[in-house]
């Protein structure tokens, strides 16, 4: 199956109609300069993606502040937001938060089958819902799993916490990450 029919799949899905906004643009996929690195965020930003067509821009083409903290994160490792692929392990924007467990496990198929086209080296999941969701494992706190390594039907995934600069972990969280695990694993 192609990245093209799985979008088709996507856009005719009515799993969670009551509960979100669908995904407005023709791809749920950011393909980068290579597969080597895909980076699973939660759902499409508001005020990124889902309005400019652009994954990590906003509608007047500059760079939303989670894409300025995670590409200050890839210079560590000499790598740019274009160099890698993206996409969100929820397909659509939630109207409520309180939906995304529920969309998180709809979706699911949808972004394995991605996964499987794309094929990267190693998976960055941003922030707790992106890891459950290609994790599908259970866990108290996301600092327990945050710059571990796990091995799921042979990807190495890495949760990272979200980039967002409201997070006083977006960068210093993660820089020893970048720079040690990451860095090892490309």
């Amino acid at each position: 199956m192609e990245l093209s029919r799985i979008d088709e799949l996507i856009n005719k899905c009515n799993r969670c109609d009551d509960m979100v906004e669908h995904f407005p643009k023709n791809t749920t996929v950011a393909l980068g300069k290579s597969n080597k690195i895909l980076i699973i965020g939660e759902a499409p930003a508001n005020n990124g993606w889902r309005k400019s067509g652009i994954a990590w821009y906003d509608e007047n083409h500059k760079l939303i502040p989670s894409g300025v903290v995670l590409q200050r994160l890839l210079n560590l490792i000499n790598l740019s937001l274009d160099d890698t692929c993206f996409l969100e392990a929820i397909k659509c924007y939630p109207k409520e938060r309180k939906y995304l467990i529920k969309c998180k496990d709809n979706c699911r198929d949808y972004l394995i089958s991605q996964i499987n086209i794309i094929n990267p080296s190693i998976i960055l999941s941003l922030g707790d819902m992106a890891t459950k969701a290609i994790l599908n494992i259970r866990y108290s706190k996301f600092s327990e799993v945050v710059g571990k390594t796990f091995e799921i039907d042979g990807y190495i995934v890495i949760p990272i916490y979200h980039p967002s600069p409201i997070s006083p972990l977006s960068y210093e969280g993660n820089k020893k990450i970048f720079e040690n695990i990451i860095s090892d694993a490309i």
